[in-house]
């Protein structure tokens, strides 16, 4: 069967370290735990989404060497058409360094590896793919002609094309913001983006009328514990997240946009997506490592039992 979702971006291997504090210039820190999971923007909102419903297919690179070995048993594990998770023969594959605090919070430090080399081509590749799927989805850990060629491509095929403009940079490209219809910042990201500090849900609806004023068609912010800020031409609403005692915020929001994208697959409407990834996050955040943590719908049905 043809894939419901398309997801175009990174994969990396984590390697994370748990401390009790991030350690400060010249200062060698003891930490007290050491993990290695697979990772990647790209790869994880492609497992969040297969494990909670949506047929996926994921459009990467990796390395000839053991981590993209794993990665690629990683998703296909999951379910997940790799034909398009192309071996660099040059390149070692992406490698991310993660240090979480006690407290959850997390600070990464990427080696993007063969992930910059996803040219253009290879997306022409997987055109059949895209032509049938009903959501594209794409980030910026992959070069940014991959990423304007993956939203054009999208939108020819008439796919719901989802951004999640991470890591965070200043601008996007003019010709890029009609193309998307769904962006999918966190604070920082929002802010960047947008020239407005954002830190609440009124300041993140501010932020978000800026964006939709650049042409995309909808936008949700997140807002870690305040949970997330939907805009759309309704307006805007705020979503708040459920309390749960964090442990490692790593693939939160990857999370949060798995559960958006399998929604949507699954005929949801925006705002019923945007309350599935929420919970989906919410169970992510109270686990450690990045696709260990993700859920499965059961899991989410099993919160919805208990509510």
């Amino acid at each position: 069967m043809s894939p419901t979702a398309v997801v175009v971006g990174s994969l990396n291997m984590d390697l994370v370290i748990r401390v009790p504090r991030v350690p400060g210039p010249g200062e060698t820190l003891a930490g007290h735990g050491f993990a290695q999971a697979e990772g990647g923007k790209g790869a994880n909102q492609a497992v969040a989404a297969a494990r909670l419903g949506a047929r996926v297919a994921m459009i990467g690179r990796v390395g000839a060497d053991g981590f993209g070995a794993a990665l690629r048993a990683a998703l296909a594990r999951d379910g997940i058409d790799t034909t398009h998770v192309s071996t660099d023969a040059g390149a070692p594959s992406g490698v991310a360094m993660i240090l979480v605090e006690d407290g959850g919070e997390n600070r990464i430090v990427l080696a993007p590896g063969a992930n910059t080399a996803m040219a253009p081509a290879q997306i022409d590749a997987a055109w059949p793919l895209i032509a049938a799927c009903r959501v594209l989805a794409v980030q910026l850990e992959i070069p940014m002609a991959a990423v304007r060629h993956a939203v054009a491509r999208g939108r020819r095929a008439g796919a719901l094309v989802l951004l999640n403009p991470a890591p965070a940079v200043d601008g996007l490209p003019d010709d890029i913001w009609a193309g998307i219809d769904l962006l999918v910042p966190n604070e920082t990201e929002a802010a960047r983006l947008a020239g407005v500090d954002v830190c609440d849900p009124a300041s993140a609806a501010a932020a978000a009328r800026v964006l939709r004023a650049r042409g995309v068609g909808q936008v949700i912010i997140t807002l870690g514990a305040q949970g997330l800020l939907l805009a759309d031409a309704a307006g805007e609403m705020h979503l708040p997240a459920r309390p749960v005692a964090a442990v490692d915020t790593t693939a939160a929001g990857d999370s949060l946009i798995g559960g958006v994208i399998a929604g949507l697959c699954d005929g949801m409407s925006l705002l019923d997506a945007a309350r599935f990834g929420l919970q989906a996050a919410s169970i992510t955040v109270a686990r450690p490592g990045a696709q260990p943590s993700l859920p499965y719908k059961a899991d989410l049905s099993a919160i919805e039992t208990s509510g």
